[in-house]
């Protein structure tokens, strides 16, 4: 049961992102897979690596999403729509 939290938050906060805080969750995640992978110190890999995958996934998202910037609503809502010129 507890292995299958994990994914199943991770597939509920993905639902509600952006495609630009998705590729920053993604991003951070694997960097963070990889930099454990190599790193002789666990954590300080994982740091670093995370830190750079949430970065390089962030300028893809927005790549991904040229023009489009994320709005708030006074009652908290966001939502998409194009940037102003």
């Amino acid at each position: 049961m507890k292995m299958l939290f994990i994914p199943l938050a991770t597939a509920l906060a993905l639902s509600a992102c952006t495609t630009t805080d998705q590729a920053t969750l993604l991003g951070a995640a694997g960097g963070a897979a990889v930099g454990t992978a190599v790193a002789k110190d666990d954590r300080k890999g994982a740091l670093i690596g995370a830190a750079g995958g949430a970065i390089i996934g962030n300028m893809i998202g927005q790549a991904q999403d040229p023009g489009q910037c994320i709005y708030q609503d006074r009652y908290g809502n966001r939502y998409t729509d194009r940037c102003p010129n």
